[in-house]
């Protein structure tokens, strides 16, 4: 989005540091663009070429990929020749701040009323696909839904000219390389033509938005005519992404998941994967489902796991190890949870959480990085001081408020800031 800024007048003092300013943030700005281009053709013939040729690709499948294509100086986190990464500034990421904003009405009802259009058109599929993944469709239509909109949203990028431009000039240059020769067999087994292959600013594959390397293990062909086309057809869309899941444990006959009431006296640092629980345990200490309703008898005899996405501040819930399977797709604890519960809502016509989202959250992720240091200096695991509140990052807060005799919240709050730097 460009912003317009009306004109007023400043001081020369002002000015300069504007430039300065403008200067630092476009490192790119003062380079030889024409130079750098000539140089990433050398690199895609001296590089890219010989590792594709190994891989099978041939020399007329190459040339049609990279036709006309251009580095993209759009993209984020270049780093081109000459030039050192730029530590980015303070920023918010809308995932990891107010919890309620992924879920808001819009983007909920949408994917709800869309999916069960879904639903009926494409039922055929769907129970192919759960018949021989064990996945269930309301699980897959909740995933397709919030990838592409059920194939509804454009995917306008070449993923030639992205994944080229992040392997020959980005912070993760080996691993956009990797993809792109990926891409290139992809396009030599001819499951999309060159000018199909279209994806994410990250080099996203088609309507589930597989990298490509996911789409080589696990794209599946859900149509019958012998190619897995992620772009253009919904049954293969449909069986990939179930497939996908399949692969990384799914566990056929268990939810994913369920609302529940946490008393008091259970302490949110219960928290986490690591931490589970036979369901029938947890409900020795005292947590119900908010639905009074109990918990399925299959379900009781499993594992379950302590879920508090907000901590304190939110709902709650007890997951089965089959959301972190939903995770393995997204490693966001909300996407998880939206998949789960749009699903739900698809299928059975539930309404949403009980218990709010609180208004929480908005802190820079270099706020939280700051809390998640002070916080391994005490020796907590918090997952990495990566401004990104996590699971071990909320457990951690959680113990680090007890200790000070506090009321354990489990969640990064602007007033720790002083207490936690």
């Amino acid at each position: 989005m460009r912003r317009t800024v009306k004109s007023r007048s400043f001081g020369p003092l002002w000015a300069g540091a504007l430039c300065c300013l403008l200067l630092a943030a476009s490192p790119a700005a003062a380079l030889d663009r024409a130079a750098v281009e000539r140089q990433f053709r050398g690199w895609l013939e001296q590089t890219v070429w010989p590792q594709a040729s190994r891989k099978g690709v041939s020399r007329g499948t190459f040339e049609a990929a990279f036709s006309g294509v251009a580095l993209n100086w759009d993209l984020p986190d270049l780093v081109p020749p000459g030039t050192q990464p730029q530590t980015p500034k303070q920023q918010r990421q809308a995932e990891f701040g107010q919890p309620a904003k992924y879920f808001s009405r819009g983007s909920i009802d949408g994917a709800t009323s869309v999916g069960r259009q879904m639903a009926k058109r494409h039922a055929s599929a769907l129970a192919a696909t759960e018949r021989a993944t064990g996945v269930p469709g309301r699980i897959i239509l909740g995933i397709w839904g919030r990838e592409s909109g059920y194939g509804r949203v454009s995917i306008p990028h070449s993923a030639f000219e992205v994944l080229g431009t992040k392997g020959f000039m980005s912070t993760r240059a080996a691993y956009f390389t990797d993809e792109l020769i990926a891409a290139l067999q992809i396009a030599e087994a001819g499951h999309a033509p060159a000018g199909v292959m279209k994806s994410s600013w990250a080099g996203a594959l088609g309507q589930p938005q597989f990298m490509p390397s996911n789409f080589l293990k696990y794209a599946a062909d859900g149509n019958g005519d012998g190619h897995a086309d992620i772009w253009r057809s919904e049954p293969d869309t449909i069986a990939s992404i179930g497939t996908y899941l399949a692969k990384h444990g799914w566990q056929s006959g268990r939810d994913w998941g369920f609302e529940v009431r946490v008393p008091a006296a259970v302490s949110c640092t219960l928290e986490g994967p690591d931490q589970g629980k036979r369901i029938s345990d947890w409900e020795k200490l005292g947590i119900t489902r908010i639905s009074g309703r109990p918990f399925p008898e299959h379900e009781r005899r499993g594992e379950g796991f302590l879920l508090m996405p907000a901590g304190r501040h939110g709902p709650a819930f007890i997951v089965t190890p089959n959301f972190y399977v939903l995770k393995d797709y997204n490693m966001s604890d909300l996407y998880a949870l939206f998949v789960g519960h749009v699903g739900d809502r698809i299928q059975y016509g539930v309404g949403d959480f009980s218990a709010p989202w609180g208004s929480v959250g908005g802190l820079y992720r270099s706020d939280v990085a700051a809390m998640q240091r002070a916080l391994e200096r005490m020796g907590h695991d918090v997952g990495g001081a990566d401004g990104l509140p996590g699971f071990k990052t909320r457990r951690s807060i959680g113990r680090w408020q007890e200790a000070q005799g506090r009321p354990a919240t489990c969640f990064p709050e602007a007033a720790m800031k002083s207490a936690l730097r």
